[in-house]
């Protein structure tokens, strides 16, 4: 294959003329285009450089100069037409109560200067500056990176900043697509009774044995029958105090009086956890479809979101590790839930019966840099001004 053949191939998958491909091997440049791979001594794997070149590029060159100069001489319209898109844009806000809504879900900021005409419009272009440097700063590294495409850590930099976007654009995807999977999953408890004292028991197929804390094994008044022969160390992610085992104590589940083998151990968030020896003794099934746990032919509901014990919850939360999520957000590295960027204060019902818990959420919109969320729609405003 002579490199007019290559020639050819090029222009037929890049529509670049042969006439401006100029190929380069080992810093030489090939001049003569009949020549094969094989006379130039070029094998597999050897890479081969080409540069674009027309002649014409000057002349082309300084005629955009001088479009770009001329334009710059006109009246800025373009500027004027922005104006008048964010404007539209502002009105649409104000208008429609949804819309409202959603931009104060993603910008409270913006959201709150939108009935001052002026604060809108210039937080509006303060965010647009702020992104067009954000842009600007991206592009210039990229571009230091670029330089030298032989440099392996400039190389390592650029993968990481492309797997960085694509993270960001499938978290985005994901808020967009998928929102209920940032949502904390419930657990499954269920009301059971311990040697005639009610518990709600934590149902968990992915524990071994039945599990008691220490407080309810003494609320239940089992305390005294542990055999401290079966104490130790569990190890996992952490390390808990093993106290020791309850061989056989009562337990109701449903309308079924069972009995059961208790580890009470302690660092547990949970009064009791009913585990894998339980579940398969007596062939329970967590039926999620009907939400129950099926023991035999009577259905045990699981308790709905306002019954269950908040203290392992908060718990996971506090404790759980944080990632950067977009528009200032911190998504849970665990139960991918999503918080804005802020102090949240958990008020617990004041009925005394358990009642749904009271967030108030103070949300740092300074952070929020992106302004409105980046792919998303939002009507009466053109592509120019975004």
């Amino acid at each position: 294959m002579t490199f007019n053949d290559i020639k050819a191939l090029v222009h037929g998958d890049t529509n670049i003329p042969p006439a401006s491909q100029h190929f380069y091997y080992n810093t030489r440049v090939i001049t003569d285009n009949s020549q094969t791979l094989e006379q130039l001594n070029i094998h597999e794997g050897d890479m081969l450089g080409m540069a674009v070149q027309d002649s014409s590029g000057i002349a082309r060159r300084r005629t955009q100069q001088d479009a770009s100069s001329q334009q710059a001489a006109r009246p800025p319209h373009p500027q004027r037409d922005e104006g008048r898109d964010v404007e539209r844009l502002r009105l649409h806000i104000v208008g429609d109560p949804r819309m409202l809504e959603e931009v104060r879900r993603e910008d409270p900021e913006l959201a709150n200067a939108a009935n001052n005409k002026d604060q809108f419009h210039a937080l509006w272009d303060r965010k647009q500056r702020q992104l067009a440097q954000i842009q600007a700063e991206k592009e210039a590294e990229l571009a230091l990176l670029n330089a030298d495409p032989f440099n392996l850590e400039a190389q390592a930099k650029i993968e990481e900043m492309i797997r960085q976007e694509r993270v960001a654009e499938n978290v985005q995807k994901a808020l967009e697509d998928n929102p209920e999977s940032f949502g904390r999953v419930i657990m499954l408890y269920i009301d059971v009774v311990v040697n005639n004292v009610p518990i709600k028991a934590f149902v968990d197929s992915g524990a071994q044995t039945t599990i008691m804390s220490p407080s309810a094994a003494q609320n239940c008044g089992i305390m005294r029958l542990i055999d401290r022969r079966y104490g130790g160390i569990a190890r996992g992610v952490g390390t808990a105090e093993i106290l020791g085992r309850v061989h056989s104590a009562e337990i109701q589940i449903g309308s079924y009086s069972l009995q059961s083998s208790f580890t009470v151990m302690e660092g547990k968030d949970v009064d009791l956890l009913l585990g894998l020896d339980m579940l398969k003794r007596h062939q329970m099934c967590i039926d999620l479809k009907e939400n129950a746990l099926r023991v035999q032919d009577e259905k045990i509901p699981f308790l709905p979101e306002n019954e269950i014990p908040k203290q392992l919850e908060e718990h996971m939360l506090e404790d759980e590790p944080k990632i950067e999520g977009p528009g200032g957000t911190k998504v849970g590295a665990r139960t991918g839930t999503v918080e804005q960027h802020g102090q949240c204060v958990v008020k617990s019902g004041g009925n005394g019966g358990g009642g749904l818990e009271e967030r108030e959420c103070r949300v740092n919109s300074q952070d929020h840099k992106s302004g409105l969320h980046k792919g998303r729609s939002y009507p009466g405003i053109a592509a120019s001004g975004r």
